[in-house]
């Protein structure tokens, strides 16, 4: 299947970096021997080391920002870096200068440099912020076309969990064209299908394996564009639920289920998710009161003289006095409905065309 890149190649990215900075620090020391400012061996292997933890580090506390969110960052940062010039260019730092009454003419510039420094830091630090908070609709106001452009051509990507996964119906619903995006697998959700393929009890297993063969199936479709993302891999996120609308919010993704618990939890915290029961039930064709259906009996109902059939999308009719008609195809004229927590259950009468004046 195919992933995006894993823990263990940005480990290599690490190490190959931190190798790269040790050389180039032992080639400034190396460099400088001999000289007047000669820097020793052991300062260059260290300094090399020092500047490689440093952006390592920043590299680490960076896990959950995506190349979106760098995106919206260096936009934000330019804007306000533009800002800082624009100001600069109205002489604003000298106005201060003047007010402060600075006579020095080498203290003057040196205000100068710290005012013009600062207001290039603050301007571009607060553009950069403002962006981590923007939505992607505050984007498409500022660049309408490359919004427009993005999401004609892929869509918003779709996460899925567990559930949806051992469920099946995504890829047909996905290939009839109502989804589009790219689909992606949060990784821990890989490993919990994993789990409950090596379970030992029976039911869990075969879940487990209906859920990895599905996911093979997928993999295999040439239409369906499938990978494994490590959004929302984080020892501080408590419960996969959680996990997952974190990952979906990490990746501005819309989460797919057929858990109706998480749906809610991720509606009351703001992402977008999509409950493939609900689309099921849209769906459904609606049976009015009146109509008439032609309808096989299949077994006896709750009460000894009803019978019991269904319609192509599950719906059970429950037909009055039509126990004597089990085993063969009849037409009922429906005529109540009532809506359980199971679905919808519909009443019917045997059909008599001079009761219904035909």
């Amino acid at each position: 299947m195919k992933e995006l890149p894993s823990i263990a190649s940005v480990n290599i990215a690490r190490v190959v970096y931190l190798l790269v900075c040790e050389i180039a620090g032992i080639a400034v020391a190396l460099s400088t021997k001999g000289t007047e400012g000669e820097i020793p061996l052991w300062a260059g292997i260290v300094g090399g080391l020092i500047l490689a933890a440093l952006f390592i580090l920043i590299e680490r506390l960076g896990k959950g920002v995506t190349m979106r969110g760098f995106s919206h960052a260096t936009f934000g940062l330019l804007v306000g870096l533009f800002c800082a010039w624009l100001l600069t260019k109205v002489n604003i730092d000298r106005l201060l200068v003047e007010i402060l009454q600075i006579d020095n003419s080498a203290r003057a510039d040196t205000v100068e440099l710290a005012v013009s420094v600062s207001l290039f830091a603050s301007l571009g630090f607060i553009g950069a912020a403002l962006s981590l908070r923007s939505g992607q609709d505050d984007f498409a106001f500022i660049i309408p076309y490359v919004r427009f452009r993005q999401d004609s051509a892929s869509g918003q990507p779709l996460i899925l969990d567990a559930d949806v996964i051992m469920d099946g119906r995504v890829p047909r619903i996905h290939r009839s064209g109502f989804l589009t995006g790219r689909l992606i697998v949060p990784r821990f959700v890989l490993n919990e299908l994993k789990v409950m393929a090596n379970s030992p009890s029976v039911a869990k297993r075969q879940r487990g394996q209906r859920g990895l063969d599905c996911l093979e199936e997928m993999q295999a479709h040439p239409k369906l564009r499938i990978s494994i993302h490590d959004a929302g891999d984080s020892a501080d996120a408590d419960g996969l639920d959680t996990r997952l609308i974190q990952a979906a919010r990490i990746l501005g993704a819309r989460l797919i289920t057929t858990d109706e618990n998480l749906a809610k939890v991720a509606r009351l915290q703001n992402a977008s998710v999509l409950n493939i029961n609900d689309l099921a039930d849209a769906l459904k064709p609606a049976v009015v009161v009146g109509e008439k259906i032609h309808l096989a009996l299949v077994r006896s109902g709750k009460d000894d003289h009803q019978g019991v059939g269904y319609l192509p999308d599950g719906t059970m009719i429950v037909v009055n006095h039509g126990v004597s008609k089990i085993g063969t195809t009849q037409d009922v004229v429906v005529i109540s409905t009532l809506q359980t927590s199971g679905g919808e259950l519909v009443f019917a009468e045997l059909f008599n065309p001079e009761a219904n004046g035909a």
